[in-house]
């Protein structure tokens, strides 16, 4: 029964084994369903929880893209719609603008017109003349026994007087109308470009002067045997006077470049303490940079404050030269800025261009910066080669070369800058000439003045701008008066040279005096 019992119970042991071993297997089994249920399942989630994600980025990017893309649209047409009404500004204007020349071109044939009739009416007047010119000569050759050659002298004289007075009082009514319509408009347009620009009063230098500290420092510069003040002179091209004054030191040249140049060298030199030729070639020529790249740096800052666009660097250098340059003591760049801001006004308010006013302003008188070393021809000449072998337009040539009256003024522009430079030059304060100049200008108006018959005396005034003349009233009459100061004018322009305008008066009085007893 022993091995019979513990048979059994090994097999029941093995039984119960092999089913605790089977109820293992499935319960671990059941674990790793549930481990790889919740692993999918969490997949899923994180694979819904990014499409979500993504769906949601393209949205945001869709949004941004959308409000972008209306963003652009919206700016496109503004800048179409501010495009449409600068379009639509610049169709008034030229609107404007052609009603303006049409009703100048009436104007123009209206006076036209009037012209053709007093030409005929001055015709018919002549056919008149001639016929009472026939009459009068049968007349006097059978009653006063005139020969036909004097009648003819006489009658001439009697027409030529007759047709002198009729002439000269048109001529002064045509003035007078022209005077009346025009010279308010040119005043106010004068007034307004002089009013928009900076007076600047300047001072000619010819000399330049430095300022010593004592005696054994003018020995230096002098150097052994005079070494040191003749490579000094030989280096800048100036002349150097010590012995006129104890402590100064005169510069003299007629190129004030190299005369600013010598100047900034020599005080360099004097507090730096060392003097030698060696030394001073060295800082002469650090000096010669600096001044020509100040040069450079005038030019250029009046281009870009002109506003005149592009412009040839070799025509920047010269318009940065005329720093140096003075004319009648008016700084030739400050003389060229103004007449470029009074020219261009002018142009604004007359509806031309004004940056090509404003351009050929600043360069009317660019020639006085090549005539600084002497150059053959004047500076008209000189600045008219110069601009047309650098590419300037024929507008701006014409403006230089006419500025002094050498050749016709062909453009609107052209009289502008002739006005303009007028105006600078004789604005007060702008010029300064000698006192023997002034006295010899003043002496040569009277003079002029004094050479017409039936003058009694003649008196320059406002420092040359004005003279009045008093004619005796029995020898000019009021018509000669007239004439006479047409033709003094006319004498004047054509021997005397002065800035700005000279008014001339011719005055004729006559008084009657009794006396009651």
């Amino acid at each position: 029964m022993t091995p019979l019992w513990i048979t059994l119970a090994g097999i029941v042991g093995l039984v119960l084994g092999i089913l605790l071993m089977v109820a293992y297997s499935k319960a671990g089994l059941n674990k790793n369903q549930q481990q790889a249920q919740q692993i999918l399942d969490k997949a899923q989630s994180d694979a819904e929880a990014r499409l979500k994600q993504a769906v949601l980025d393209g949205k945001t990017q869709a949004h941004d893209l959308k409000v972008e893309a209306e963003k652009e649209i919206k700016e496109r047409r503004q800048e179409v719609m501010e495009m449409e009404n600068k379009l639509l500004r610049r169709e008034d204007s030229l609107n404007f603008r052609d009603e303006s020349l049409n009703q100048k071109e009436k104007d123009l044939a209206n006076q036209t017109k009037k012209v053709n009739e007093k030409l005929i009416a001055l015709e018919e007047k002549d056919k008149q003349l001639q016929k009472e010119i026939d009459r009068q000569i049968e007349v006097l050759e059978g009653v006063a026994r005139m020969t036909s050659q004097e009648a003819r002298t006489e009658l001439f004289a009697l027409v030529e007087k007759q047709m002198e007075h009729e002439t000269m009082a048109y001529i002064k009514e045509q003035e007078d109308n022209a005077k009346s319509t025009a010279a308010r408009n040119a005043q106010e347009i004068i007034a307004l470009s002089i009013e928009r620009m900076a007076q600047q009063e300047t001072m000619d230098r010819t000399i330049s002067v430095v300022t010593i500290p004592g005696e054994e420092m003018k020995g230096r510069i002098i150097g052994r045997e005079g070494r040191n003040i003749r490579a000094f002179e030989q280096a800048t091209g100036v002349e150097l006077n010590i012995d006129d004054t104890p402590d100064l030191i005169t510069i003299t040249c007629f190129n004030p470049i190299r005369r600013e140049v010598a100047r900034l060298a020599l005080e360099y030199l004097i507090r730096d303490g060392r003097i030698q030729p060696g030394r001073i070639e060295e800082v002469v020529k650090k000096f010669q940079h600096e001044v020509e790249a100040e040069i450079m740096k005038a030019g250029e800052e009046t281009v870009f404050k002109l506003g005149i666009g592009r412009i040839d660097r070799e025509i920047v250098r010269l318009i940065g030269t005329l720093k140096y340059r003075f004319s009648y003591g008016q700084n030739a760049l400050q003389h060229s800025i103004e007449v470029a801001l009074i020219a261009g006004s002018m142009a604004a308010e007359l509806g031309l261009n004004q940056h090509m006013a404003k351009r050929a302003g600043l360069l009317h008188d660019i020639g006085k910066a090549l005539n600084i070393d002497q150059q053959e021809g004047s500076h008209v000449d000189l600045g008219y080669k110069f601009c047309k072998k650098h590419g300037e337009k024929d507008i701006v040539l014409n403006a230089i070369a006419s500025h002094h009256g050498d050749v016709e003024a062909k453009y609107l522009t052209s009289h502008l800058v002739i006005a303009a430079d007028t105006i600078s030059a004789a604005r007060p304060g702008a010029r300064k000439e000698s006192a023997q100049a002034y006295v010899e200008r003043l002496e040569n108006l009277e003079k002029i003045a004094n050479e017409f018959e039936g003058v009694s005396q003649a008196y320059a005034i406002q420092a040359g701008r004005e003279i009045r003349i008093m004619v005796v009233p029995d020898a000019v009459n009021d018509t000669a008066c007239v004439k006479m100061a047409r033709a003094i004018r006319d004498k004047i322009e054509s021997e005397l040279t002065y800035p700005g305008q000279i008014k001339v008066n011719v005055i004729r009085e006559v008084r009657a005096q009794e006396i009651a007893k």
